[in-house]
């Protein structure tokens, strides 16, 4: 029975969430859910498939979906796409919305808030480009626990070395006995919440940078198209798409074109936005003070 077993598991985390379970990730389903037996005094997902068919188990599917879900992260991960968000995007849009003096930025399946807090530091490293600047920053993902984290900041030993210097973990983090916890300059500057990113956006064309990072990558095709779709809906027409190193666009949807010779940032297809050699010409002259 253990194989129906792990079909049930995996339609229950698409269900949910969205994500597609191949047949070929099944195998670390045993071993993400071992802390739940342990606790329901079980030893297979064949006895975990009779719990959830049991009345009253709502609590229990959730917790199945959270343990599944790839929460893997850590700050400034992949570097060179951080390097191209301070150097040239996020300069772009300082010029760009320069009137308004306010942009808003959503790091959709955020995780525990890693990615979200390193878009806050490397704002704070530009004083002289955000002075008097309003800078909404909003950290999303499906994971009620991963929010939780998040929410809270506070991270261990080895997460904290992940992707930061010394410099960097004095500057933004203070030392406490349950580990590193981001001071109140750093963590005011993000707010979460549980969010499915396959929902309908809740205010349409808001955001000015969009990361959807190593989240697509999880969905069916059908899945993914729409999850381009909501992100479409979300981003402003002139805005900004990042995706993950070894995700793309191109071939998935129609709603983004690539910036060429940036990988993994893209633009919205719409007849209102400059073609692809004006935007090549915006970061040309990322340092000359015109767009």
């Amino acid at each position: 029975m253990t194989s129906a077993s792990h079909r049930i598991i995996a339609e229950l985390l698409e269900a949910r969430t969205g994500q597609h379970m191949s047949e070929n990730r099944r195998w670390r389903v045993d071993t993400a859910l071992a802390g739940l037996f342990r606790e329901h005094g079980i030893s297979n997902v064949d006895q975990l498939v009779c719990l959830l068919a049991a009345p009253g188990s709502e609590r229990l599917a959730q917790r199945v979906v959270e343990a599944l879900l790839n929460n893997e992260t850590y700050f400034f991960r992949d570097r060179v796409m951080f390097d191209l968000l301070a150097r040239q995007v996020l300069p772009a849009l300082a010029r760009k919305r320069a009137d308004s003096k306010r942009i808003a930025i959503w790091s959709a399946g955020c995780s525990t808030g890693q990615e979200a807090l390193s878009l806050a530091m490397m704002i704070q490293d530009q004083p002289g480009l955000w002075k008097d600047w309003t800078i909404d920053i909003v950290g999303t993902d499906i994971s009620e626990r991963a929010i939780s984290t998040a929410r809270e900041a506070r991270y261990s030993q080895f997460e904290i070395q992940r992707g930061l210097g010394v410099g960097q973990m004095l500057s933004y983090f203070e030392e406490t006995e349950n580990g590193w916890k981001a001071k109140p300059a750093l963590k005011t500057m993000v707010h979460y919440k549980v969010r499915n990113l396959l929902d309908p956006a809740e205010i349409r064309e808001r955001f000015d940078l969009v990361l959807c990072r190593n989240v697509l990558l999880y969905f069916d095709p059908e899945r993914r198209a729409l999850a381009f779709d909501r992100l479409a809906e979300s981003i402003r027409p002139d805005g900004w798409l990042m995706l993950g190193a070894g995700e793309t666009a191109q071939g998935r949807t129609d709603q983004f074109k690539p910036v060429e010779g940036n990988q993994g940032l893209y633009v919205r297809s719409t007849p209102t936005l400059p073609d692809a050699e004006s935007w090549r010409a915006q970061f040309a002259t990322a340092g000359k003070g015109r767009l």
